[in-house]
């Protein structure tokens, strides 16, 4: 399929969810659970921390979190905001690892130095800060953990796209995790089109979301 633009990545959720009757929390399910099989084939040598927004791209972290820990990983979930701000399906999937009793840590007020002895241990960062709708300069506490996560040295696994990176541009919005791996959603994104995206990238494999084929082919056709 060819690469999508944000306003596309948009579309194919919202008629998936009102045209097709699948409800979007299957379609968070189907991704994190995909992005949970690539992560584990590159090999987990120990522990995982997933480092979670407030949007569906935490929604899809904390489904990560929960596969890996049901595989028997080691993970710990780094919570950049209030629990009070998710909402939705990152909502419902939150209350599933919070009631599982998943290591968690909230770090919405947490300083550089605190994200980095919390992301020390790490083998793997999951990158579930920010999606593709982030638009303008990366605000905080969100560019404190981007800085953190680039510091660790440890290996990044973003999810959809690394955070901070402008889906149609490529190009970075101000604060911006480098990642070791992307695994994104459905299609690449039309940033990644741009060269040096692959800076922040690394490689990228797509991973299906269970979005129905004629949707996506009509789609396909539509440019």
């Amino acid at each position: 399929m060819r690469s999508l633009t944000s306003a596309e990545v948009r579309d194919i959720d919202r008629r998936a969810i009102e045209q097709y009757g699948l409800p979007g929390v299957v379609l968070m399910e189907n991704a994190g659970r995909n992005a949970a099989a690539l992560l584990e084939s590159q090999g987990l040598a120990g522990p995982v921390a997933i480092v979670c927004g407030k949007g569906n791209n935490a929604g899809d972290g904390f489904v990560i979190a929960r596969h890996l820990e049901n595989r028997g990983c080691d993970i710990r979930v780094l919570l950049a905001c209030d629990p009070q701000q998710l909402t939705g399906d990152a909502a419902v999937n939150y209350r599933v690892i919070a009631w599982a009793g998943t290591p968690m840590r909230h770090m919405a007020t947490a300083s550089r130095p605190e994200w980095l002895q919390a992301l020390n241990a790490a083998d793997w960062i999951v990158d579930s800060l920010l999606g593709t709708g982030t638009t303008g300069e990366v605000r905080e506490p969100f560019a404190t953990a981007i800085a953190a996560i680039n510091d660790s040295g440890r290996k990044v696994f973003a999810v959809d796209l690394p955070s901070g990176l402008d889906c149609d541009t490529g190009r970075p919005l101000g604060s911006c995790v480098r990642a070791t791996l992307t695994g994104t959603f459905v299609a690449r994104k039309i940033g990644f089109d741009t060269p040096e995206s692959a800076t922040w990238t690394g490689p990228v494999h797509v991973l299906d979301i269970g979005a129905p084929r004629a949707l996506l082919d009509e789609l396909d056709r539509a440019r």
